[in-house]
């Protein structure tokens, strides 16, 4: 008997999690990572959530609504048109959540009155929400393509989960609070994926634009939070170079298990 898509959705969120965890662990050891190293990890990870976009989310929900009846414009226009609605609710959220990226430094309303510590915390919390909502909709979609998506986020969560413990003991955090705020950090994932799924589950008609939404809510991310922060050091071409891997792998398993 086939899972259902919400408790599907709860499980791979909860591996995404995971993942993040199991990432954070060698802060405990780990006297740093060289800055390059972290930079073609976030190209990685930026690579990952690009193929997810376009794979999982973008052209599933275009097949999804012409299913629904909508002929090519409007298929691409509904899809499209989401897509933008995610990336603009992650920008109102991006303007009124405080936060602090680890290079460019504090955001959002009233950040002087919040310590550091929960800065970074809202920030991380920011940059997994739309994860955990796509693996939601990935799954309301179908549990193939669902497990991919999740695999291909579990995968670029773990060197993410070890770049977030080190840079917040860079910052001057004791490493055993680091390592328990970076693995808090990916608690938001499965409460996104079952809030993702569960909507569309609830209402088969926001396919489409649940997987448009969560489309854009990623995209956002990478351009805005991701990339940039890879390239502010010098290491563009590593950080490319991981971009790429992480791609063509995100691809690979959206092809395999999609």
């Amino acid at each position: 008997m086939e899972a259902s898509p919400v408790l599907a959705a709860l499980v791979g969120g909860s591996a995404a999690a995971a993942a993040t965890a199991a990432g954070t662990l060698p802060a405990l050891f780990a006297k740093g990572i060289e800055r390059r190293t972290q930079d073609t990890l976030l190209g990685f990870g930026a690579g990952v959530m690009l193929a997810a976009t376009a794979f999982s989310l973008v052209l599933p929900g275009i097949d999804a609504a012409l299913s629904q009846g909508a002929g090519a414009w409007g298929a691409g226009l509904l899809v499209g048109l989401s897509i933008l609605a995610g990336a603009a609710l992650v920008m109102a959220m991006d303007r009124a959540v405080p936060h602090e990226h680890f290079i460019k430094g504090p955001e959002g309303a009233n950040w002087p009155r919040l310590r550091r510590t929960w800065l970074f915390v809202f920030a991380i919390a920011l940059h997994n929400l739309p994860e955990g909502l796509a693996i939601g909709v990935a799954y309301a979609t179908d549990i193939g393509r669902g497990h991919a998506l999740a695999t291909g986020i579990a995968l670029q969560d773990i060197p993410e989960g070890l770049v977030v413990a080190v840079a917040l003991i860079a910052a001057g955090m004791a490493r055993v609070p680091a390592v328990l705020v970076g693995v808090a950090s990916g608690l938001v994932e499965p409460v996104g994926a079952v809030a993702g799924a569960a909507a569309v589950v609830a209402l088969p008609l926001l396919l489409p634009i649940g997987l448009g939404v969560a489309a854009g809510a990623m995209l956002f991310v990478v351009s805005h939070e991701i990339i940039p922060e890879s390239h502010r050091q010098g290491h563009e071409k590593f950080a490319t170079a991981g971009l790429m891997v992480g791609f063509v792998l995100m691809m690979l398993l959206d092809t395999a298990l999609g």
